[in-house]
């Protein structure tokens, strides 16, 4: 799996923490070179000749790069490694920029999925989020790609936002679901130390929505999908059969990756890597003769010790419908620990948050007929709501 992180954008949304610069486009030149640096020095990260099942290209804001500048990106993923036949390739949208020459632009290059950045169909919400779109522009945006023939899409939404009442949240998510996409993301809005948003708290001049409406609006959600069709196959996730993220669904796994780019993380199973959130450092670094050293290294890295291992598989299997795959679990663990982790569970199977299921489940509460020989421990959809506190208290 390979990520790379385009760390442009025209503003800074109120919300994100995600490393971005508002620099020009004098900058994207030397940046795509130290990006095609960094990845002719870290091609082996993965293996040798390891085959790319995913390819996610995220940011930032991706869809400031004209064709030609994702176009030299691909030729030089294809110059270090091979895709697989049915890889998944994705590319980050917003939708302001989906214009009719763009959205077929896309058909040249090897991108067979989209996700777009909508997190609103209220137009006053997306201006307090300070948003570049309107949302006439989402489904002018949804169209542009369906006329280009780009059919597996994805949208983002942002629930529990200052002001929006539950029937506002019931009309972003009949707009949503009326639109011909595959996959929706939901996310509850969260006050990250260093954004604009939590300043604001801080200040009190935004106060954070009831839990209790925001426990209601993803109650909504989950009912709204089911009708719709969707599975929901992780806490904020749902998509149509056989149309779950792949590349994502990898991070929940335990794949490893490699992530390109300043802020870009990397994983191997044996330690986490990470570059620095600086473009200009990023691009420094990765000029001629200024990474000769760097070899298959991020600038920053951590090793993995069995526990941090074993507490990640936790945090992140659990947000799966499937669960943990306790077979694996006790493979990579030892039966000892898997025991332990199952005496915790205990009181939350008791009351019915959690559940040990025979077969994996593709969405909460749904089981499937795969896996039959092997036991998971997946969180019930009571559990859902109280998730948090279930995976801390597991580690």
């Amino acid at each position: 799996m390979l990520y790379i992180h385009i760390p442009f954008c025209k503003s800074r949304c109120i919300y994100c923490d995600f490393y971005s610069t508002t620099c020009g486009s004098d900058v994207q030149k030397a940046y795509l070179e130290a990006l095609c640096r960094e990845m002719e020095l870290r091609r082996d990260y993965l293996g040798l000749n390891h085959e790319l099942s995913s390819v996610y290209i995220g940011g930032g804001t991706p869809s400031l790069l004209g064709v030609e500048s994702l176009n030299h990106i691909f030729s030089a993923i294809s110059g270090h490694w091979s895709l697989a036949s049915d890889a998944e390739v994705t590319l980050e949208v917003n939708p302001d920029d989906v214009s009719p020459d763009y959205a077929q632009s896309l058909t040249r290059l090897p991108v067979n999925r989209v996700s777009m950045g909508v997190q609103s169909f209220n137009d006053e919400m997306l201006r307090f989020l300070r948003r570049r779109h309107t949302a006439a522009q989402v489904h002018s945006a949804i169209r542009n790609l369906l006329d280009a023939g780009i059919t597996n899409l994805s949208i983002d939404l942002i629930y529990g936002l200052p002001g929006q009442t539950l029937d506002d949240w019931q009309s972003d998510l009949d707009q949503a679901f009326a639109l011909p996409i595959s996959h929706l993301s939901a996310y509850a809005l969260s006050y990250e130390q260093g954004t604009a948003l939590y300043r604001l708290r801080e200040q009190g001049k935004v106060k954070e929505a009831d839990e209790e409406l925001s426990l209601s609006q993803y109650r909504m959600l989950m009912e709204r999908a089911a009708v719709a069709g969707f599975l929901h196959y992780e806490i904020s996730n749902f998509a149509l059969p056989c149309l779950q993220a792949r590349h994502n669904s990898g991070y929940w796994s335990g794949k490893h990756y490699l992530g390109l780019g300043p802020a870009a993380h990397s994983y191997n199973g044996i330690s986490r890597q990470w570059n620095n959130p600086d473009l200009r450092e990023y691009i420094h670094r990765f000029e001629d003769g200024a990474a000769a050293n760097c070899g298959s290294n991020s600038e920053y890295s951590e090793e993995l010790t069995p526990g941090m291992r074993r507490e990640e598989t936790i945090l992140t299997q659990l947000r799966r419908a499937e669960g943990i795959d306790l077979s694996a679990f006790s493979e990579n663990f030892g039966e000892q620990e898997c025991e332990a982790l199952l005496t915790r569970a205990i009181p939350y199977i008791n009351n019915g948050t959690l559940v040990l299921n025979e077969v994996a489940c593709n969405s909460f509460g749904e089981p499937n007929n795969q896996h039959e020989r092997e036991k998971f421990l997946s969180l019930t959809k009571k559990g859902l709501f109280v998730s948090d506190d279930i995976i801390s208290s597991l580690f």
